[in-house]
């Protein structure tokens, strides 16, 4: 059949058409610029992603790359796009983008795989990785997009909890024992059920003060603020004392760690004890002098007494069981000197004994 020339049709049949040939034109136009717009929407999130973004061939090479990777691992576009994925990925990780290759030829995906990654100055990253395939128009896995997470701050800071989960599960068992074993030695020297309470409450609430000293500051973002030092420690168990005599604490700033402050705790405690029992801070006159200094690898700590009442070894009553594990605890010596003015007590121990290097 002979097609009619356009011309000899009537004028409205022809004007009608070419309107819907406009229309469809300018329809294809805005569904053109919705797309470019929303192209360059996701384009956006994307390239502005605190996330490292970025996708790769089913053979491995690297196609796209956002500034979010670039942070995360060094590397700019221009130096990854191109370049075999396995360059982010350490040796000993490698098995695991087989795996994944594997996973995405059967279209699956891959969420929240805790990993390592390779920065481009060599420091190990940890992170959680996302892996989506990528298809064609036609629905064939043609690669991979993946999104790596930093989690380092997440893992570091769940390990310190951990650890300090650990440590007070470890204090808490300690102080237990400890005070069983202060039990079973104070019983075996009172003479009553009034004095072991006396006794008992005293050195507990020394282990206390000196337990108070040892708790960490820290900030919010984990750090150590703060440590202990000798004088700290001597300040704290003589405080009940200082209304008592003239105390002085003075000299060194010896930094201790929490390991060998139980020790220093209960000989300090028992030497106070004595002193408001039978020496200077048993009499207003009295005064005390405690000194700390540190001569080569060797801490001393010099305990001066004076203005008391005139010492003598009958009454010091520290030859016991108590002592003798204290020190032993620090790897030192004790030596006293019963002046007529007073007792001299020379504790001596190695710096190494502090726990501090």
């Amino acid at each position: 059949m002979k097609e009619r020339d356009p011309s000899t049709l009537p004028r409205s049949k022809t004007a009608d058409a070419t309107l819907c040939d406009e229309a469809c034109r300018q329809s294809d136009l805005l569904r053109h610029r919705e797309a470019q717009e929303s192209n360059a929407w996701l384009v956006a999130i994307v390239e502005n992603s605190h996330d490292a973004i970025l996708s790769k061939t089913l053979d491995g090479i690297v196609t796209s790359w956002n500034r979010g990777a670039q942070r995360l691992l060094g590397f700019e576009a221009t130096e990854i796009i191109g370049q075999p994925i396995t360059k982010i990925i350490p040796d000993d990780c490698l098995a695991e983008e087989v795996d994944i290759i594997s996973k995405l030829r059967r279209g699956e995906r891959i969420d929240d795989f805790e990993t390592i990654r390779r920065a481009k100055n060599g420091e190990i990253v940890e992170v959680s990785v996302t892996v989506s395939p990528v298809r064609d128009e036609d629905g064939n896995i043609i690669g991979a997009s993946k999104i790596l997470r930093d989690v380092t701050d997440g893992k570091r800071a769940a390990q310190r909890q951990l650890l300090l989960l650990r440590e007070m599960n470890h204090r808490v068992k300690n102080l237990f024992a400890l005070t069983s074993g202060l039990v079973a030695l104070s019983a075996r020297s009172a003479e009553s059920v009034e004095e072991l309470a006396a006794t008992l409450e005293g050195r507990i609430s020394s282990l206390a003060r000196a337990h108070a000293l040892t708790l960490p500051d820290f900030s919010e973002n984990g750090d150590h603020l703060g440590s202990t030092t000798l004088l700290s420690l001597i300040s704290g168990v003589l405080e009940p004392y200082l209304d008592l005599a003239d105390v002085e604490v003075h000299g060194a700033e010896i930094t201790v760690s929490d390991r060998p402050l139980t020790s220093l705790a209960l000989l300090l405690h028992e030497f106070a004890t004595n002193a408001a029992k039978y020496g200077a801070l048993s009499v207003i006159e009295g005064r005390l002098s405690v000194g700390v200094s540190s001569e080569g690898s060797t801490v001393e700590i010099l305990w001066t007494e004076s203005g008391g009442p005139a010492p003598s070894p009958s009454t010091e009553g520290f030859g016991t069981k108590l002592e003798q594990v204290s020190v032993q605890g620090l790897n030192g010596a004790i030596q006293r000197n019963w002046r007529t003015d007073g007792l001299e007590i020379r504790l001596r121990f190695p710096v190494t004994a502090l726990g501090c290097g």
